[in-house]
Order: structure tokens, then sequence, then C-alpha cells
């Protein structure tokens, strides 16, 4: 019943008093008879969930909402009602942070020394096997980051060639281009562009090609 008496005092200012305990199926005498208690019980409760609603929200280095705290609370045995943990958590000023999410970088940051764009930012093919791009992105697994390399054929928009690794070194990229090679006949000078990636960025030329091998 505290329960709902407190949802009530929380939520006051945004509802009528009576339509609340109309609601909640309680009466509004109960309501006012619980609030005009004596303050000292009620009082020294409120601070010590002050109290702990603080530390919890210090130890989570200022990220825990106000539910994340009252679940926290529950865990320790401290019931009290959601409702009464965010009158708290105002009334104090917590305010939760979020921190931003992890994002592996797949670019270099910085003035790299850059590589020549062959293509001409012309990423149009009439011929398959000439121009190819490639880039490397990342996926979240249960074991940690895994990065995949592609490489595509700017003709058909078919992707050639692929390579999977929990690092982003440049034998990834290899690897990609190696498949590329090895599935489809790509042209005499079939030029690979990539962007200005952590693994510095290049352009390939299939000359660099030797019986499947791939060279930077």
């Amino acid at each position: 019943m505290s329960a709902k008496f407190e949802f009530i005092d929380a939520q006051k200012a945004q509802y009528a008093i009576v339509k609340m305990c109309a609601w909640l199926g309680v009466s509004t005498s109960g309501f006012y008879e619980w609030r005009d208690r004596p303050a000292s019980a009620t009082a020294r409760r409120r601070e010590r969930l002050a109290a702990l609603v603080q530390w919890i929200f210090d130890d989570s280095d200022q990220t825990y909402g106000h539910r994340r705290i009252h679940a926290a609370l529950v865990r320790q045995g401290d019931r009290c009602s959601p409702e009464l943990v965010r009158a708290i958590m105002c009334e104090l000023g917590l305010v939760p942070c979020q921190p931003r999410p992890f994002r592996p970088a797949t670019t270099v940051a910085g003035d790299a020394a850059p590589a020549p764009d062959l293509i001409g930012r012309d990423f149009s093919a009439d011929v398959p096997g000439t121009k190819l791009v490639g880039d490397i992105t990342y996926i979240p697994t249960w074991e940690g980051w895994l990065y995949l390399a592609s490489v595509i054929d700017c003709c058909t928009k078919e992707c050639i060639g692929y390579a999977l690794a929990d690092h982003m070194r440049a034998h990834l990229v290899i690897d990609a281009l190696q498949m590329a090679a090895r599935n489809h006949t790509l042209a005499d000078g079939a030029i690979f562009h990539s962007d200005r990636g952590t693994q510095g960025g290049f352009n390939w030329s299939s000359q660099h090609l030797d019986h499947g091998g791939v060279g930077q």
C-alpha cells in the first residue's frame, strides 16, 4: 500500500490526487493519513534512501537512471517504488549520462600520406574485372570484434571476394583480393580502390598479381 501512496505523492504535480487514488484503488483519506503521519519515520526513510540512491548513482559512474537504481535497491532488500527513486533523483539533481558505445576505428586520424586516385572518382565500369572497390567493416560477436573486408566489382556490383579476421592488418584486405583473383577473371591493369583506412589506404593494380597472389 505504501508503494501506491509513494507513487501518488511523486506524481501529484502531474495528476489530481483524487483521480490517482481512484485509479490505484486506494482511498483519498488513506493517502492523506499516510502523508500526514509524523514526519520522523518517513523523513528518516527518505533520507536513508536518498543516501543510497546517491551512492549507487556515483558507483555507476553517474550512468544509472532511476530504473536501474531502483533495481539495485530491490536487490539489496530496500523496497520502494521506481517513482520514489525518480523523485529523489530529481531532488538531488542526479541526471545520468550515457557513455558513447565503443566503435573500432577503421580510418586513419590526421593527415596520412594519400595514395593516388587511379580511378579518378569514377566508380562505373563497362567490363567486369576492371575496377574493384572495397572497404572494411566490423561485426560485434560474443568473443569480440570480427572484421570483414570485401571486394566489389564496379561493373556487376557483385562482391567477388571477402575475408574475415579478428584483426584489421593489411593481410585481411590481401586475403579478400586473393579470393577475388582466384574465383574471377580480372583484366590486365585492373584497379582496386579503397578509402584511406587504418591500413593506409591504397590503390592496387593487377600488375601486382603473381599466380593468384596479391601485393600492395
